[in-house]
């Protein structure tokens, strides 16, 4: 009786910390709460395709959270997706003509804005539009491209 005792101890135990790794893995995985505080700046860009970026994603330079995503709304004459980010006004020497990627980062496929500095003289400022824009890149889009486009090279 006793050493069944300590097996089901040591299983419970174990059950314990599997629970709390998953937890613990679940809140970092999804970890949108980064604050960038108070005094911030706004930007958009605009772009053909978002993928499934969200509110609150993070905008990075350099793999270094300087903001997060505000809101995404479609425009309704180019039909382009237009990405309203705040930037954490300490980070006030961003060049302006600086580019942005939707990039996707980890395991779990989370979307967030990647800002890549130009070397303009003038920096960004509050109301700035970003020009130089790349969309995310869909893994079924370029599936079906090399599908379908495979067979139509035939040599003779």
């Amino acid at each position: 009786m006793r050493a069944n005792y300590k097996v089901e101890f040591a299983s419970g135990v174990f059950l314990l910390l599997g629970i709390a790794a998953l937890v613990w893995l679940a809140t970092r995985a999804t970890d949108y709460g980064q604050e960038i505080g108070k005094e911030t700046y706004n930007i958009s860009a605009r772009f053909i395709n978002v993928g499934d970026l969200r509110d609150r994603a993070p905008v990075k330079i350099g793999g270094v959270t300087v903001g997060m995503v505000e809101s995404i709304t479609l425009d309704p004459v180019t039909f382009e997706a237009v990405v309203h980010m705040s930037v954490a006004s300490r980070f006030d020497e961003i060049p302006s003509d600086t580019g942005a990627s939707v990039l996707t980062s980890g395991v779990l496929g989370d979307r967030y804005i990647g800002l890549e500095p130009g070397g303009a003289p003038d920096m960004l400022v509050d109301g700035d539009e970003l020009f130089i824009t790349q969309s995310a890149l869909v893994l079924e889009q370029i599936i079906g491209k090399y599908l379908f486009n495979t067979g139509s090279d035939k040599e003779e």
